[in-house]
């Protein structure tokens, strides 16, 4: 089970969004790299990094910033946003990152993701959206009418590394993830889910490592761990205890 601390970039700096919503925007840390070396430094062991901007012009847009970041972090780091062709994946890839996330292709166009997965053993990650439980693409600022556990089912069986599942309505407000649907998710594919959006406070931790969510790899924290909701080493420690009393 892994915690996964998050930098999103909007305009080279480390923000949150409210509710995806780019005028709702805090800024938390002007310089990114310093912030994956503070998590590094915390006892992270992973990151996760979307280029906002990239999400919203189907291009990454800052390339700066996450170049700075892979130099400053020893931790993998995981992508997304904006990421929508195999010469964008290669190019990554190929910069240090250990995983890049597919969000809008993976709806626009499925079989490159497949294809990604075969090029790209293990490095392949797809980030599902959802809003009011369907999926929503171009940074979530369009809804689609494909429901979440039937775009995840598209996957199966192709290599997908991990799935990465948000639900819109909770991020950035810190009312608690949305576990109902996560672990239905989880459920329904073989793939590794992480959820993502509205992780508030330690009980959510705690929630995690129940054993009805051992299916998942693990969660994505950012607005909670930016304002202090939940200490880093506290949260650490109760996933370190949880591993070694499993048999």
């Amino acid at each position: 089970m892994i915690l996964f601390p998050a930098i999103d970039l909007k305009d080279g700096q480390c923000v949150r969004l409210k509710l995806g919503d780019m005028d709702q925007a805090t800024i938390y840390n002007p310089d990114p790299a310093a912030q994956a070396k503070a998590f590094e430094d915390q006892g992270f062991e992973w990151l996760h990094v979307v280029d906002l901007d990239g999400a919203f012009a189907g291009e990454s847009r800052n390339g700066f910033a996450i170049d700075a970041i892979l130099k400053a972090t020893r931790n993998p780091v995981q992508l997304g946003g904006g990421i929508r062709t195999l010469d964008h994946i290669e190019a990554w890839l190929s910069r240090g990152l250990t995983r890049v996330i597919l969000g809008t292709v993976a709806v626009r166009n499925p079989a490159l993701v497949i294809e990604a997965c075969e090029k790209f053993p293990g490095q392949i990650a797809v980030g599902i959206d959802a809003k009011g439980g369907k999926v929503a693409v171009e940074g979530w600022a369009e809804a689609s009418e494909l429901g979440v556990i039937e775009l995840a089912k598209k996957f199966e069986g192709a290599g997908v590394a991990a799935i990465i599942y948000t639900d819109i309505d909770r991020d950035g407000i810190l009312t608690g993830i949305n576990w109902e649907s996560t672990l239905q998710l989880a459920e329904a594919v073989s793939i590794p889910v992480i959820a993502s959006g509205g992780l508030a406070s330690l009980d959510d931790i705690h929630r995690m490592l129940k054993p009805d969510a051992a299916r998942l790899e693990g969660a994505i924290s950012g607005r909670a761990l930016y304002d202090g909701r939940i200490d880093p080493t506290e949260a650490l420690a109760l996933i370190r205890a949880a591993k070694e009393a499993r048999p």
